[in-house]
């Protein structure tokens, strides 16, 4: 049986162990670092502040840093880690056709997935697809 994870959890490369939390929590996103754009696309989707996991996370991803994180349904995962892909995507002077790849486990958990990246990377004309085993369209 699979242990239950009680709260976020963030493992950051360069040793795996769960780096401490921090004195105080960053309450916007941008003490995170988060750029303006992007703070605008969070405030658009209502999001005023950010999770325990998105604030121990993304320091870590904007310094490049590979993560592991563990957290509950609903607990901001995915914009602990989509926020800092478009914002160094914005940071390219020539943006790459394909900038990132994140695999998921179910073509429903890819869409919702696709979904957060279109709402964040709207302001910035950001293109997402889903490429599934059941899809013909890409075989």
């Amino acid at each position: 049986m699979a242990k239950e994870v009680e709260e976020e959890q963030v493992a950051a490369a360069g040793g795996g162990e769960v780096q401490p939390e921090p004195a105080r929590r960053a309450s916007t996103f941008a003490e995170l670092g988060i750029c303006p754009e992007l703070v605008a696309a969070c405030d658009a989707m209502g999001w005023r502040g950010p999770t325990r996991i998105q604030a121990e996370a993304i320091p870590h991803a904007l310094e490049g840093r590979d993560l592991i994180g563990l957290g509950q349904t609903g607990s901001g995962k995915t914009g602990a880690f989509a926020l800092p892909i478009i914002q160094a995507l914005l940071k390219q002077e020539k943006p790459q056709t394909l900038f990132a790849c994140v695999l998921s486990p179910t073509r429903e958990l890819a869409l919702q997935i696709s979904t957060q990246f279109d709402a964040l990377g709207s302001a910035v004309s950001l293109r997402s697809a889903v490429v599934s085993a059941t899809d013909t369209t890409y075989k």
